[in-house]
């Protein structure tokens, strides 16, 4: 006990030393205040940093100096000459001002590059090493402690709440599509700079027509020692668990040079290390991201595949992970630029969930579903990237990307209501993307920029379900739970088992072009004139039958309440043509950055179902658009946006044949479907203030949708089994959504608190009656922590969520409440022990009355003989409490339910590392 106040007094008086402050204003020439001047405090004794800042928009700053000591203050800012200058301080504080001239040799660049932050434009730049403290293995280590950058649940990186897009190391693409790869895998010993690159734009002749104000990537300045040379870690481990031994296995290499770069990652382990899981891996790399959303249309692609579930260690009970990937880009000269990658993943993984089911409809019983889960996913990306730069005026890119996969998945089911139930779903899914650019500067007024995109995929996921019967009490009153479904499904009910099979074919072709002129009238207003098409063209194919216990196959013939003439089979065409044409009118006027514009669009979309009915809708309309930025300062700005847009579906939607989504859940299309349209605001606001350390981030949306494409869903009366088909809304849903972030560091110590408020109105239809759901969800989320450099970190948090739903079925609203406090830990000690440790703890009340909690704590102890040693030794523990479950509440349309997951054993492993 002793020793622990000796500590916490040492650490008082650490941070309460007597200072004295060094304050004055930042001037040019002619008394015009610089705002985001550097100002740094060299000790004359240690040559060390001692102290650093920045002016505010007066030109303001402030250091905190130590007393009786020596020091050279230099300021620096770009474009004008650095001052150095000798400061002694004694116990008083000191006012000095500082009268910059201008200077283009940019005297003091190199002072400036060992500043901890620095501000460039757009660009913040951090300087790695001052945020370290020697426990950091990774690139997500040192990200968490920068400030303004965040690392969500997903494993993604937020700047200023918005997500990164991309991940450049030395300008070079690092696994295009996905930043998990990068923030996971690339060593914090190799890291010199983290570029922050804010209004992120991929063609630079475009940066100055365009708002890419919520675009952010990030780029890596490599440590020239890691440059011409290997560099990476390789890292192997074995382990103990209650079923199984554990293994790992980690090689990640690096090569680096002006020229050509080279990366290989590979992972294989048992232990739930998923760097990329399958929904990373259907969005990594080959996604077609459309253009034409900006344009004011949006036509949805659905992923017809299996329903695969995303496996982590919180939500499964056996991982296996097995990962290679491969990245190079090379430049044969100036002009030319190559890159791309290859990866194969393969993972395998178990769950088991215990679901209590509470149905909106009062008629429909209450079901209790235990769901042991089996699956398998064997994916191949590659992406290859070209960039030819003839010169400033033209630029050409051509890419091509594809996913390849095959999937399979085994679920045995018990319901109370159904008995026990068998699934099986296989798939063969690919998808190519391929999009070609070009960028013509042709004068100083006149640019033009021609993209286009085309999407090829085919899914074509096989279906099974069995469930138990008993052919004897089809027509009692207390008859298995089936029966009635399968009567209207139009089944042969004398079997011991419903043996339902499936299978369907989508193909998907689409081709989105655009031409965009930009005309640029004077320094400060812009025209820009864009023409474009969207050509999609789906062919669904799909048949629904019944396996008899004799092997016999027969076609079902279903007569469904709710659905006109139910086919087993479907046989569509959608295709869907947008011509389009618009102008955008870019002013600068002050503070304002306005952008109002609109496009007109001529829309034709039409199906054929079973090569005899034909559908068709063919209209025009106008989609206005309004954006307008308040630049305050350099570091702080609001923005407003207004679009009105179209949303077409897809062919998934309109196919009005009988498709078996599960076995208790059927659906037919409908080919009359209208797209929906909806009108979006948003408001922005961003104050990333480094004279005081504090960073201000908030963001209000509000969405309402028109004719909002929803179902109908008819049950079986007394059974869980339902049947819908989809239809337009006629009212209008609604959305609302605010979130907000606030962050302030003072010496070593920074909090965070956060909140966020999302309203939700929508309009279903239950056994054809109309349904309102209506859900206002609000959380708060705090956090204090330490960032010391050569002492340990704890960081504490407190996240609490609050969820009300209210539903026009429902007497009563369900109100659900949750708290999840967590602490970690981390410590380098005696410059060779790395000791981490995590503990968080959940807890869920509905309606006041405790549902469950459930408890996590990790731990690892890691061992090198000094911060350059080439072997690490570390023990790793994770779930030592052996926690077996735990529990969500879900809450949606159709259902309220509080779902068990049991999660991955206590696991405890040893590893060993060696740095290249």
């Amino acid at each position: 006990m002793k020793k622990i106040l000796v500590i916490a007094i040492f650490m008082v008086t650490y941070i309460s030393t007597a200072q004295v402050k060094l304050t004055g204003v930042v001037k040019d020439s002619i008394g015009t205040p610089l705002e985001m001047a550097n100002v740094i405090a060299i000790d004359d004794v240690s040559k060390a940093i001692a102290s650093y800042g920045f002016s505010d928009a007066k030109g303001f700053y402030r250091l905190d100096l130590k007393n009786n000591t020596s020091y050279t203050v230099k300021i620096s800012y770009i474009g004008f000459k650095e001052i150095s200058t000798a400061i002694k301080t004694t116990t008083t504080d000191i006012v000095k001002n500082f009268t910059m001239k201008e200077d283009n040799m940019l005297d003091g660049i190199n002072i400036v590059t060992k500043m901890p932050v620095t501000i460039s434009g757009d660009t913040i730049s951090y300087n790695a090493d001052s945020f370290k403290n020697g426990t950091e293995r990774k690139l997500e280590d040192v990200l968490k402690k920068l400030p303004g950058v965040e690392i969500n649940a997903a494993g993604q990186i937020e700047v200023e709440g918005k997500a990164v897009e991309k991940i450049t190391i030395d300008g070079k693409d690092f696994f295009s599509g996905d930043t998990k790869l990068a923030s996971k895998n690339i060593p914090s010993n190799a890291i010199d700079k983290i570029q922050v690159l804010r209004n992120f734009s991929d063609v630079g002749q475009l940066s100055g027509v365009q708002n890419n104000e919520d675009r952010v990537a990030i780029n890596i300045k490599l440590k020239e020692g890691k440059k011409n040379f290997w560099f990476g870690d390789v890292t192997a481990g074995i382990g103990d668990a209650p079923n199984e031994s554990l293994y790992l296995f980690q090689p990640k290499l690096f090569y680096y040079t002006p020229k050509y770069t080279l990366n290989v990652i590979g992972d294989v382990n048992n232990i739930g290390e998923v760097v990329l899981d399958r929904g990373d891996l259907r969005s990594f790399g080959a996604n077609f991201q459309s253009q034409s959303p900006s344009n004011g249309t949006n036509i949805n692609i659905a992923d017809a595949g299996i329903g695969f579930l995303t496996a982590n260690a919180r939500n499964a009970n056996k991982i296996e992970t097995k990962l290679s990937a491969f990245n190079f880009s090379y430049s044969p000269n100036k002009k030319l630029s190559l890159g791309g990658f290859l990866i194969f993943s393969s993972n395998t993984n178990g769950q088991r969930n215990i679901n209590t089911i509470d149905y909106v409809d009062p008629n429909t019983p209450d079901d209790v579903v235990d769901n042991t889960t089996d699956q398998t996913s064997n994916t191949g990306l590659f992406r290859f990237t070209s960039i030819y730069k003839k010169d400033i005026n033209n630029q050409m890119n051509y890419n091509i990307a594809g996913r390849f996969s095959n999937e399979f998945k085994t679920d045995n089911i018990n319901s109370r209501v159904l008995s026990d139930i068998t699934e099986r779903e296989n798939a063969t899914p690919f998808t190519i993307n391929q999009d070609l650019s070009y960028f013509h500067t042709a004068s100083e007024k006149s640019i033009f920029a021609i993209e286009i995109k085309h999407l090829l995929q085919d899914e074509d996921p096989f279906y099974i379900a069995s469930l138990e019967n008993n052919p004897n009490n089809n027509d009692d009153a207390n008859n298995d739970g089936f029966d009635d479904a399968a009567e209207t499904l139009g089944l042969d009910r004398s079997n011991q088992f419903y043996n339902l099979e499936q299978d369907r074919r989508v193909k998907t072709n689409q081709l989105d072009a655009k031409l965009d002129y930009y005309y640029i009238l004077n320094s400060v207003s812009n025209l820009n004139f864009v023409a474009g098409t969207i050509l999609s063209n789906q062919k669904y194919n799909s048949r629904f039958f019944q396996i008899l216990d004799n092997g016999n196959e027969v076609t079902p013939n279903p007569t469904i309440p709710g659905i006109v003439d139910p086919q087993t089979t479907n046989d569509t065409e959608y295709k869907f043509a947008d011509i389009y044409a618009g102008v955008r009118y870019r002013l600068k006027k002050g503070i304002f950055t306005i952008t109002p514009g609109f496009t007109v669009h001529s829309y034709n979309s039409q199906n054929t179902q079973y090569g005899t009915e034909f559908f068709q809708d063919k209209f025009f309309q106008v989609l206005p658009e309004f954006n307008i930025i308040a630049q305050f300062k350099r570091s702080e700005s609001l923005n407003f946006n207004y679009r009105q847009q179209v949303n077409f579906t897809d062919v998934n939607q309109i196919a009005r044949g009988i498709v078996a989504n599960s076995y208790n859940a059927f659906f037919a299309g409908n080919a009359d479907l209208i797209n929906a349209s909806f009108h979006n605001f948003t408001l922005n606001y961003r104050s990333f203030n480094l004279f005081n350390n504090s960073n201000v981030f908030a963001r209000l949306d509000y969405r309402k949708t028109m004719n909002q494409v929803n179902r109908n869903t008819i049950f079986e009366p007394g059974s869980v089994v339902s049947s819908s088909t989809t239809i337009n809304s006629p009212l209008d849903n609604e959305n609302f959504s605010a979130f907000g972030s606030v962050s302030k560091t003072i010496k070593k110590i920074t909090g965070r608190l956060g909140g966020n408020f999302n309203y939700n109105k929508s309009y279903q239809f239950i056994n054809s009656l109309e349904n309102t759901n209506e859900n206002i969800s609000r959380g708060f989320n705090t956090r204090i922590g330490t960032n010391f450099t050569k002492a340990p970190n704890v960081n504490l948090s407190y996240n609490v969520n609050f969820s009300d739903q209210k539903n026009s079925s429902r007497n009563t609203d369900i109100k659900t409440v949750r708290h999840i406090p967590s602490i970690d830990f981390d410590a380098y000690i005696w410059n060779s022990l790395t000791v981490k440790t995590d503990f968080s703890y959940n807890e869920t009340r509905q309606d006041g009355n405790f549902i469950n909690s459930y408890k996590i704590w990790n731990a690892s102890f890691a061992y090198r003989k000094d911060k350059d040693a080439k072997w690490e030794y570390e023990l790793v523990g994770s779930n030592l409490l052996a926690t077996g479950s735990s529990v969500n509440v879900n809450q949606n349309i159709i259902s309220f339910s509080i779902n068990e997951t049991f999660v991955l054993p206590r696991f405890i492993s040893l590893r060993i590392r060696y740095q290249l």
